[in-house]
């Protein structure tokens, strides 16, 4: 297979982003992962066995299948070429948009699911993931597609949409389900929401934002298990929950509890705050964004433990002794050796550091306050405020006053 590289790096790229790819042969009984069980659980067992072949309305060579199903579920599939038997590549589920709780009801009404069914289907659409027209992968597909092709123009997309004007299903509905097969579909569904909830916690404590905005842009309010029936409780709930593994994360992602507590603390009072589903759900992006930051800012792993003790009492009060001396002094070490290790691992001497992150602070009450100079360069644990300016000025470009006044006129 002369695209066999490509083909890895697609499923992969897929699957980074909690998209299922399947190769399937067309003319034997689906996989059951072809739509995460979804049949088995609805439907007879004798009756949910069915090929792609039964499924799929349409398989020509050189087309891209978009396909909406019966149940509002969307798939990407197309039949690889130059293979020894047909194989067709299934992309999905997932859906297009997020998904409300009224939706699944009404699709459960259309297709007869009874209510006793309803908590499951709508577990099973909570952990669908979030797939939009505008992501990036369907640029990516577009150049897979005219690799394994031979170029633009030689594919065509067909969109199919079986969710609308369909009278029948190709399955027959149970009336219910047994309670063996409820826990096992539970099991289920719970297996695939804490190995998410792990993905983006393991995120978090490498800080990578990048990730963890993609795998956060398959949340809905209905991912949520829903343990109260005031919705807006239940998201405020979970919201509590997060935020505990939130911090744990970045504990584990190297952060010292330091910084971590305020940023705890300052999310607990804005859950409570919170009046509505959206905007818990906002509050919940801007949890896992902030602590990503505080990995990507505050991660100490990387440094040695007398460098890690030195940063964390810099940083926890600015206006104290802060000399080489008294750092050093403090952990039992001598000051030349604290010295050469802070600069070997930070690449600047202490004392830089030490400056930067004073005037960082005066920059900030500057923007901030109307503090006099003086005082804001004591809260800065600079006393004399000719040298304060002297080292405002040397990492600033301007002195302090120039500063204020800049932001004045900005």
């Amino acid at each position: 297979m002369m695209y066999e590289a490509e083909l890895r790096l697609l499923r992969e790229t897929f699957r980074k982003c909690r998209i299922q790819t399947l190769l399937i042969d067309p003319r034997v009984p689906l996989d059951l992962r072809a739509d995460m069980g979804l049949m088995q659980f609805l439907s007879d067992t004798e009756t949910a066995h069915l090929t792609f072949s039964e499924v799929a309305p349409a398989l020509e060579k050189q087309t891209v299948y978009r396909l909406v199903d019966w149940f509002g579920r969307r798939y990407v599939y197309l039949l690889l070429p130059d293979l020894p038997q047909e194989t067709v590549l299934l992309i999905g589920p997932y859906v297009g948009k997020p998904i409300e709780q009224r939706e699944i009801f009404e699709l459960a009404e259309k297709w007869g699911v009874t209510p006793k069914m309803l908590k499951e289907l709508e577990s099973y659409y909570g952990n669908l993931p979030l797939l939009p027209e505008t992501s990036h992968l369907f640029a990516l597909l577009d150049t897979f597609a005219e690799r394994i092709w031979g170029g633009n123009g030689r594919y065509v997309v067909e969109d199919i949409d079986q969710s609308e004007g369909q009278d029948s299903l190709p399955i027959d509905i149970k009336s219910d389900s047994d309670d063996a097969e409820k826990t096992a579909w539970n099991i289920q569904i719970m297996e695939e929401r804490y190995a998410y909830e792990n993905e983006l916690m393991q995120a978090v404590a490498q800080g990578q934002t990048q990730k963890v905005e993609i795998l956060m842009g398959g949340l809905s309010s209905i991912h949520f298990e829903k343990r109260l029936a005031d919705p807006v409780r239940n998201l405020k709930n979970y919201s509590i929950i997060m935020n505990t593994l939130l911090r744990k994360a970045a504990e584990q992602g190297g952060v010292h509890p330091v910084y971590l507590d305020s940023t705890s603390s300052a999310f607990a009072r804005k859950i409570e705050l919170m009046t509505s589903i959206e905007q818990v759900q906002e509050l919940m992006v801007e949890m896992f964004r902030t602590y990503c930051r505080l990995v990507r800012k505050h991660a100490l792993k990387r440094y040695s433990p007398p460098v890690q003790k030195a940063i964390i009492t810099i940083d926890s009060d600015l206006s104290a002794d802060l000399s080489l001396s008294v750092l050093a002094a403090m952990q039992g070490i001598s000051a030349s050796y604290l010295s050469a290790l802070f600069k070997n691992e930070t690449g600047e001497t202490l004392t830089e550091h030490v400056n930067r992150k004073r005037v960082r602070l005066a920059q900030q009450l500057l923007e901030t306050t109307t503090l006099q100079i003086q005082t804001i360069a004591q809260h800065c644990g600079i006393l004399d405020v000719h040298y304060f300016s002297k080292v405002f000025k040397r990492y600033a470009g301007c002195s302090p006053k120039q500063y204020r006044d800049n932001c004045k006129e900005n």
